[in-house]
């Protein structure tokens, strides 16, 4: 293929460099904006072309010496993080530019505010992560980390500065582990799962199972837990299949949320924010933007174990949390009780990427007249419940909405802007994942002024 030198424009929502060659893209990974890069071609499509960074002929002052000994692009590096090379308070800078772009490009919407980013530690911070297992012979025996960048292989890895250091130490001695055991290679996975129990941070492995362990490999596996004080879970189906090898192994788990005196349970296999630092700030956030008073009502769209709706409640006279999950919705419901919000909150099952106006209308028909709307759906969006929110004439008086994604968060946007005539007041980032391209981003957004007189008995 062809070798080219290219001038860096900017990054690409997958942290690549974004050139032109003859008008044509030039996607680039490793490569920053302002650098003048040496690159080869290893890729055409119609509308872009893929490069090979082979040198940097002019570096970026954004560009500093990964602290990982398995970042890079060479042959076998780690694809757990792709931001390693770029300086930390630059990679919040770019992640705050992709969400703007994504914003304009996509839906011609620029934030009346820019909020502050939200932002963490760098290192240390992945509570949760899928281990990949391999067993390779020609590579000394068993493989345990993330997969190399680009490839379904796994990386040869001895250590990962964004798991906690107590499980960036197990690397070596699960590679150990399951190079005894008779399943070695029935077994793919290991799910990392760290929370709270009690006053002491507690680490869950649920190891996927292909074939069940015999009596010797449950000896080691039990050996294993007692000496680096973790707990053991065998997966031998589904998720939902997940539970402690032995009574020993039984833990709770859970999310806290301190500032409003919560402490949510959640199984190891259970969807929670990796980053449980940025989740405290993250709720904090987004109860003040949604600023709901006593008197008022509220729903949670995609309300999961309730990370939300229970802060909400402690604001609020009622919040309604929505969610297609059974079983999160019965945990949101439990931590409920334990905390006394019973009576403040209640819960609904659906399927929110199918909701219609008239769930709209049954909802606040039984419910009540809805103040206030948190929306937090997975990357897919929430295209349905914001083409109904644009399109009832009793509007919420504001809405916040949290996304994975900015293409789906800008999409969901205009609907409700170019559609519905509400404000996008406020937008900024959340850097729930440093050294990644991953971009999480939070939203304010005001309906037609015409629509937001408070309601009579409203605070």
């Amino acid at each position: 293929m062809a070798e080219l030198v290219l001038q860096v424009d900017s990054l690409d929502l997958e942290g690549r460099g974004i050139a032109r060659s003859e008008g044509k893209v030039v996607f680039i990974a490793g490569a920053l904006p302002g650098e003048r890069v040496r690159a080869e071609i290893i890729g055409r499509k119609p509308k872009f072309d893929r490069a090979r960074l082979i040198e940097v002929l002019q570096e970026s002052p954004l560009r500093v010496r990964p602290a990982c000994p398995h970042f890079g692009l060479h042959a076998g590096a780690c694809g757990g993080c792709s931001m390693q090379h770029v300086d930390a308070r630059a990679q919040v800078a770019i992640k705050q530019r992709v969400l703007e772009d994504a914003l304009w490009h996509l839906a011609r919407l620029r934030p009346q505010r820019v909020l502050r980013p939200i932002e963490g530690s760098p290192w240390g911070y992945r509570h949760r992560a899928r281990l990949a297992v391999r067993y390779v012979a020609k590579k000394g025996g068993v493989l345990v980390g993330f997969h190399e960048r680009g490839s379904s292989y796994v990386a040869d890895m001895h250590e990962c500065r964004v798991l906690p250091p107590r499980v960036s130490r197990l690397l070596p001695p699960l590679r150990e582990l399951v190079g005894a055991l008779s399943l070695r290679e029935r077994l793919p996975q290991i799910e990392v799962a760290v929370g709270q129990d009690g006053r002491k941070e507690r680490i869950v492995l649920v190891v996927r199972v292909l074939q069940a362990p015999t009596e010797d490999d449950r000896a080691k596996l039990d050996a294993f837990a007692s000496l680096h004080d973790v707990a053991i879970w065998l997966q031998p189906g589904g998720p939902h299949t997940a539970a402690p090898m032995n009574a020993q192994q039984q833990v709770e788990l859970v999310l806290s949320l301190p500032e409003f005196d919560l402490a949510l349970p959640f199984q190891p296999t259970d969807f929670t924010q990796v980053n449980h630092r940025i989740n405290e700030v993250l709720v904090r956030t987004a109860v003040r933007l949604l600023d709901p008073h006593p008197g008022e009502r509220v729903v949670d769209f995609f309300c999961g174990l309730g990370n939300f709706t229970l802060a909400l409640a402690r604001r609020c006279d009622a919040v309604l949390g929505i969610e297609g999950s059974d079983e999160l919705l019965a945990r949101a419901e439990a931590a409920g009780r334990r905390h006394g919000l019973a009576e403040r909150t209640r819960f609904l099952g659906r399927n929110l990427f199918e909701w219609q106006m008239a769930d709209w209308e049954q909802t606040t028909a039984t419910f009540g007249p809805v103040d206030r709307v948190l929306v937090d759906p997975p990357r897919e969006g929430a295209l349905a419940v914001a083409r109904v929110l644009a399109a009832t004439p009793s509007p919420p008086q504001r809405v916040v909405y949290v996304s994975c994604n900015p293409a789906t968060l800008a999409r969901d946007c205009a609907v409700l802007v170019h559609e519905g005539g509400w404000t996008l007041a406020a937008a900024g980032v959340v850097n729930m994942f440093p050294h990644t391209s991953h971009v999480e981003s939070i939203a304010m957004l005001e309906p037609p002024r015409s629509t937001t007189a408070p309601r009579d008995g409203a605070c």
